[in-house]
C-alpha cells in the first residue's frame, strides 16, 4: 500500500456532507478516460444551448456547467459530490480539524437540513441546537430546494459574522430563529478520564488529523493516573468518521502488530488495498510513529466499544476490526452502515470531484455497507430501552444508497409499524417538561450504556437489549 499513498487525491472515510466534512488518505488518480457517449454529449451541448438562448434571462454559463456536474454526480449516491472553488476549501479546512462556521454536522431530510450533531463547544452546541433539528431558513433563504453544498455555503463566512437559522423542533412542534456567530471550529476530538479506580472511558467524537496525537496523550494521561487499569471503554458513540489513517492507528493501538484493519474493493487496481495495523499504513509523511510512546498494557487490557446508530464510516472500521479481532466486546446498537470510499480527485487548482470508488471490508471479509456493525451485546440508550431507535436515519434509509454487493437486500415490512409507534411515543415524551426530558451527557454517571460497559468489563451481569434485533439491508422501494 506504500506505493499507493503517493497521491493526488483523497479518501474518505466520513460519514455526512455537513458543516464539518471528513477526508483520509490520499491514493492514486485515474490516469485513463473512459470512451465518451458522442450522441448524448451532443444533446448535452444542445441543451445548454437552448437555455444559454431561450431561457427568460440571462444565464451565468459557468454556474450553468457547475450545475450539470454537481447534477450529475449527485445522482450517484449520498455521498458523491461537485466542489466549486469555495466549497473546495472548506472540504479541505474540514480536515484539520479547524474552520470558520457555527459547528454542526447536517444532512439532508425531506428537502431540508437536519442536524445530526452540533459540534461540541460550537456555537451552534452553545446556541442549543439538537439533533435532529431542521432548518428551514439560513438567513433569507428557504432551504428547500437547496443542495448540502448550497446549504453549507450559506452556514459558512468569515469570523464574527451572523448567521440567523430558522429551526423546526419536531418534538417540541414549534419553528424559532436562532442568530448565531460565526467562529473559527477547533473540534476536540478525543475526552476522557478515569471512571472509577481501575476502569477507565475514552471517547472519540470525531476522526481527524489531530485525533491520533489527542488520543496517545489521553491514554498517556489515563495510566499516569491508574497504572493498573483493569478495563478501558472506547466510546465510539455519534463518531460520523473522518480520517482513514487516523481510524487504523487507533485499531493498531490495541491490535497485534500487522493484523488486517480493513480492506477496501472497487473497480480501479488502487481501490484495491489492506490497511495493516503497522506505522506504514497509518503514519503521516516525515512524522516517527505516533502510537510508539503508549504503554504496552494497552495491548492487552480488557476493551469495551461503544456504539450506535451515528456511529459511522472510521468510527465501524475500528469497531469492526476491534470485534473481528476478538480484542473488543462491541456494546450499543447497531452503526450507521456507511461502508463506502470516497476519493476526492482534484480537477483543477480550486476544483474537485468527491466520488464513490470502493466499499469496506472488516478483516472477516464482511461488507459495512448498508449494515453496519452488529453488536456484541445489544444495549439500549437507558433502563426503559431505545423507544426513538427506529426514527434515527441510517445508511440504508438515504436515497440512492449503495447496496453492500453482499446478497440480495430485504425488506421488513414490520419496520414502518414500529416507526408510527416509536414517532407517537416521541410525541408524548415531547410534552413533558424540558427538563424532563433532557438526555444524561456521555460519561456522566447517568450515562446508561456506559454503566453497562463498566459492568460488561468487571464480569458483572449487563442489562441486554429486550428489542433490539440485528437489522437487516433494506431495499427502498421505487
Amino acid at each position: 500500500m506504500g506505493q499507493k499513498l503517493k497521491i493526488t487525491g483523497w479518501v474518505a472515510a466520513g460519514a455526512v456532507a455537513g458543516v464539518l466534512t471528513t477526508v483520509s488518505l490520499q491514493t492514486v488518480a485515474r490516469g485513463t478516460l473512459a470512451p465518451l457517449p458522442l450522441e448524448e454529449l451532443q444533446q448535452l451541448a444542445a441543451v445548454f444551448g437552448m437555455v444559454k438562448s431561450d431561457y427568460v434571462e440571462p444565464v451565468d454559463e459557468k454556474k450553468l456547467i457547475s450545475d450539470a456536474i454537481s447534477g450529475m454526480v449527485s445522482g450517484l449516491d449520498p455521498h458523491s459530490q461537485y466542489f466549486d472553488k469555495k466549497s473546495f476549501k472548506e472540504f479541505r479546512e474540514g480536515t484539520t480539524g479547524r474552520f470558520v462556521g457555527v459547528g454542526i454536522e447536517i444532512s439532508q431530510e425531506d428537502g431540508l437540513i437536519k442536524v445530526i450533531s452540533p459540534i461540541e463547544g460550537s456555537p451552534a452546541f452553545r446556541a442549543g441546537l439538537k439533533p435532529n433539528d431542521l432548518i428551514t431558513k439560513i438567513d433569507d433563504t428557504a432551504v428547500r430546494g437547496l443542495s448540502l453544498n448550497e446549504a453549507v455555503k450559506r452556514m459558512r463566512g468569515e469570523t464574527n459574522t451572523k448567521v440567523l437559522l430558522t429551526i423546526f423542533r419536531k418534538d417540541e412542534n414549534r419553528t424559532f430563529p436562532v442568530t448565531i456567530t460565526r467562529e473559527e471550529i477547533r473540534t476536540q476530538s478525543v475526552r476522557g478520564k478515569v471512571m472509577e479506580p481501575g476502569y477507565a472511558w475514552i471517547r472519540l467524537s470525531q476522526f481527524q488529523e489531530r485525533t491520533v496525537d489527542d488520543f496517545v496523550k489521553k491514554v498517556e494521561e489515563i495510566y499516569k493516573q491508574d497504572p493498573n487499569l483493569k478495563g478501558l471503554v472506547l466510546d465510539l458513540r455519534n463518531d460520523p468518521g473522518g480520517l482513514l489513517d487516523a481510524a487504523v492507528a487507533v485499531s493498531a493501538a490495541f491490535l497485534p502488530e500487522n493484523a488486517t484493519v480493513v480492506s477496501t474493493d472497487g473497480q480501479l487496481s488502487e481501490s484495491k488495498a489492506v490497511y495493516k495495523a503497522a506505522p506504514e499504513f497509518y503514519q503521516r509523511r516525515a512524522s516517527s510513529d505516533p502510537l510508539r510512546g503508549l504503554p504496552a498494557a494497552l495491548k492487552t487490557v480488557p476493551l469495551v466499544v461503544l456504539v450506535n446508530e451515528g456511529s459511522a464510516s472510521a468510527s465501524e472500521i475500528v469497531a469492526g476490526a476491534l470485534q473481528d479481532h476478538k480484542r473488543a466486546t462491541v456494546m450499543g446498537s447497531q452503526t450507521f452502515g456507511k461502508g463506502s470510499v470516497q476519493t476526492v480527485r482534484p480537477l483543477g487548482p480550486d476544483t474537485g470531484l468527491k466520488i464513490t470508488t470502493a466499499r469496506y471490508y472488516t478483516p472477516s471479509g464482511t461488507s459495512i455497507q448498508a449494515k453496519g456493525i452488529v453488536p456484541n451485546v445489544l444495549v439500549d440508550e437507558s433502563a426503559e430501552g431505545s423507544p426513538y431507535a427506529l426514527l434515527r436515519m441510517r445508511e440504508a434509509d438515504l436515497d440512492k444508497h449503495l447496496t453492500s454487493g453482499q446478497g440480495a437486500e430485504v425488506k421488513n415490512p414490520e419496520r414502518e409499524k414500529a416507526r408510527d409507534e416509536a414517532l407517537k411515543r416521541l410525541e408524548e415524551e415531547a410534552r413533558k417538561p424540558p427538563q424532563d426530558r433532557k438526555v444524561p451527557e456521555f460519561g456522566s454517571d447517568k450515562d446508561f450504556p456506559l454503566t453497562q460497559a463498566l459492568l460488561q468489563l468487571k464480569g458483572q451481569p449487563v442489562l441486554v437489549s429486550k428489542t433490539q434485533i440485528e437489522r437487516k439491508e433494506e431495499k427502498k422501494e421505487n
